[in-house]
């Protein structure tokens, strides 16, 4: 983990005064609470990441290439970033989203963007995020700004342009052991493969599979889609059967590539069966492009109950991220592509769109199910109830608009007391910034080390079951919720 990165000097903790750098950074106010947390933090901090949900490319580990610029690194990628500065007033073609890699003097300019308005991120995660990245991985001391712009571009470059700052060895060097991408199910693999095989990596990265755009068929392209997976599983998918073979098939490959999950995101988690003679009618349909939206949903949701089916038997972990609206921003969707920051959550509900999924597969041994959401009024009311009680489900770690400290204790505040904390998965970084992967698990088991010191200091836990707890989270339960 970071902590091997080096000890925060005077100029670091006057520069980023209370942030960054602080040792007791996100640990409770309260002065009794605060030391348990400590000890807390300290017997976890140094323990290795495992990341079983993520965006990070394979191919960049391998590849090995460095970082081009500070901008690459830390912006364009990361919608995080970039949707703040959107509402900022700098418009996306000025921080080069889209555009590929920029030129030295157009990346400089998009830092300059981002640190003239860093005020806009008073207060939030990717602030957090951010200057901790800086401070730990690259030993900026000094706060962004205007005036600081073009002296931090300067180091930070400097940096990448060791072969410490590749990304292999910042993989090790962030103690990263199981690193999980997110992959079309049409993918060879070949850059997992090339990692594999190679004996100068020691680490773990596995693929995903999400095979989202293959069961939204209102979606344009839907068709081409379908026909491509077809050909690469070796399957005629001109049929309802044979669309299901093909799936089957694919994760079939990824499972032989050392995938151990599955990860699907839709606009709600209904699952409500088809007959196979209706099954087969509205594939049909869909294909010649004749479905209607509310056959296309139906047929999504048919999907998605055979999806858990297959999970039973081939042990893929199932992920489910509902209740996106993704795309929000037509015009901008059009200019620049998903993932450009306009996604916006919705209500979820989880009780009864997962009851036929649940009724036939959810005390089956081998399905675990990882439910997260956007939805914090589902906590309470309808995950932890859930996972409570059928043996398959877990409870994912809050993510993307919830991956912010408050989200997160309210979370553990909201299922501990219902689901307790062997229902929950541990904790996933979503990260497309790379080098934000060690700072959101360190800001997680600072969380965690907090939520349990104040229940050790309220006497509702002994300190050594809580060693044992904030232990399980960083590493026990992610190795056991996702077969790694």
């Amino acid at each position: 983990m970071l902590s091997g990165v080096g000890a925060p000097t005077m100029t670091a903790m006057s520069a980023f005064p209370g942030m960054a750098r602080h040792p007791d950074r996100l640990l409770p106010a309260e002065p009794g609470v605060r030391v348990i947390a400590r000890r807390l933090y300290e017997s976890v901090r140094d323990l290795p990441i495992i990341s079983p949900h993520g965006h990070v490319d394979a191919g960049l580990l391998a590849d090995n290439l460095p970082f081009p610029d500070p901008a690459a690194l830390f912006v364009t990628p990361d919608h995080y970033v970039t949707r703040l500065l959107h509402a900022s007033g700098v418009a996306l073609d000025d921080l080069g989203v889209g555009r590929g890699p920029l030129p030295r003097d157009e990346s400089r300019q998009v830092w300059r963007r981002l640190c003239e308005n860093l005020p806009a991120f008073r207060g939030t995660a990717v602030r957090y995020w951010l200057e901790s990245e800086l401070a730990e991985v690259f030993g900026v001391d000094e706060r962004p700004s205007a005036k600081t712009a073009d002296a931090i571009y300067d180091q930070v470059v400097a940096c990448l342009a060791m072969d410490t700052f590749r990304p292999r060895a910042l993989f090790e060097r962030f103690g990263i052991e199981v690193l999980a991408t997110t992959d079309d199910p049409c993918d060879d693999l070949a850059a997992h493969a090339a990692l594999a095989a190679d004996p100068s990596f020691t680490g773990r990265v596995l693929p995903a599979f999400r095979p989202d755009r293959y069961l939204e068929s209102a979606r344009p392209g839907w068709a081409a889609a379908v026909a491509r997976l077809g050909e690469v599983a070796g399957v005629d998918t001109g049929s309802y059967r044979g669309w299901v073979a093909a799936m089957e098939r694919r994760r079939a490959y990824f499972a032989r590539h050392g995938a151990t999950s599955t990860d699907h995101s839709h606009d709600d988690v209904s699952t409500e069966p088809l007959t196979a003679g209706e099954a087969e009618r509205v594939y049909r349909a869909a294909l010649a492009g004749s479905a209607t939206p509310a056959q296309s949903v139906a047929l999504r949701r048919h999907m998605l109950l055979e999806m858990a089916r297959m999970s039973c038997d081939d042990g893929l972990v199932m992920m489910l991220h509902p209740s996106v609206r993704r795309g929000h921003h037509g015009p901008t969707l059009a200019a620049f592509g998903p993932d450009t920051g306009h996604d916006i959550p919705v209500r979820a509900e989880f009780t009864d769109a997962l009851r036929p999924l649940l009724e036939r597969f959810g005390t089956h041994p081998n399905l675990r199910l990882v439910l997260f959401t956007l939805d914090e009024t589902t906590f309470s009311r309808e995950l932890a109830p859930l996972a409570g009680f059928y043996p398959s489900v877990y409870l994912g770690a809050p993510w993307w608009f919830l991956d912010a400290p408050d989200a997160v204790l309210r979370f553990r505040a909201a299922v501990t007391e219902t689901a307790g904390f062997t229902r929950t998965a541990g904790f996933i970084d979503d990260a497309r910034a790379f080098c934000s992967i060690p700072v959101r698990h360190d800001m997680s088991r600072r969380l965690d080390s907090g939520f349990l010191a104040r229940l050790v200091a309220e006497h509702r836990l002994d300190e050594d079951e809580a060693h044992e707890v904030v232990s399980d989270l960083v590493t026990g339960r992610p190795r056991v919720v996702f077969g790694l």
